[in-house]
């Protein structure tokens, strides 16, 4: 997890003053739990979680809101600002700051469509099957999101579908035993760079 940060540090920014890092899979699949760990790692950088600026109404219509709150204030080096949604109150609540730090992390189902990839200075992809994830995130939520998690299926099945995130993934994480595996990943390119390989021993979390 300390190399991965490292490289990322390393990495050329990709949004104004920004490395902007992707975290994509389908629901349920850990990205939530593996980006808090990857930003402890990295010293406690920003993260914003697309469920946030998602909604009932938008599950995947969300780019716009994205562009305006989050991308262009980062894109010229100022301070981000968003208003978080309340699932649960079904509404928008106070604006909540996201910096303009070295390394920001965005995680959520869609963080590499078509639309962001172009900011991304690195994708990642958990690598968990899709009725796995679903299942792992039925069991999560409970009774109480049923009727929601019927829904979702059939409109992130349809997402991908149309903007797939996978084939342009830079690393995939397999989540291990001893913690985190990170493999090259379809959209990787090939180099004297390259990190991590399919021999690398797994990124233990401790």
């Amino acid at each position: 997890m300390h190399d991965l940060a490292a490289r990322l540090r390393g990495l050329p920014p990709s949004l104004g003053p920004v490395r902007l890092i992707g975290v994509d899979g389908h629901a349920g699949s850990g990205k939530s739990t593996f980006t808090g760990h990857l930003a402890a790692a990295l010293g406690g950088a920003p993260v914003l979680h697309l469920d946030d600026i998602a909604c009932h109404e938008e599950l995947f219509a969300w780019t716009g809101r994205l562009t305006t709150q989050v991308i262009q204030p980062l894109a010229h080096g100022r301070e981000a600002s968003y208003a978080p949604y309340d699932w649960r109150a079904r509404a928008f609540g106070a604006s909540r700051p996201l910096p303009a730090a070295p390394v920001v992390l965005v995680e959520g189902v869609g963080a590499g469509r078509r639309a962001l990839r172009p900011h991304l200075a690195l994708l990642l992809w958990m690598e968990v099957p899709r009725e796995e994830s679903w299942t792992r995130g039925r069991l999560r939520d409970g009774a109480e999101q049923r009727e929601f998690w019927n829904g979702w299926t059939e409109a992130e099945r349809a997402h991908f579908a149309g903007d797939p995130s996978r084939p342009h993934a830079d690393l995939l994480v397999l989540q291990t035993q001893q913690g985190y595996e990170i493999l090259p990943g379809p959209g990787a390119t090939p180099g004297p760079d390259q990190v991590v390989t399919e021999s690398d021993r797994p990124s233990a979390l401790r």
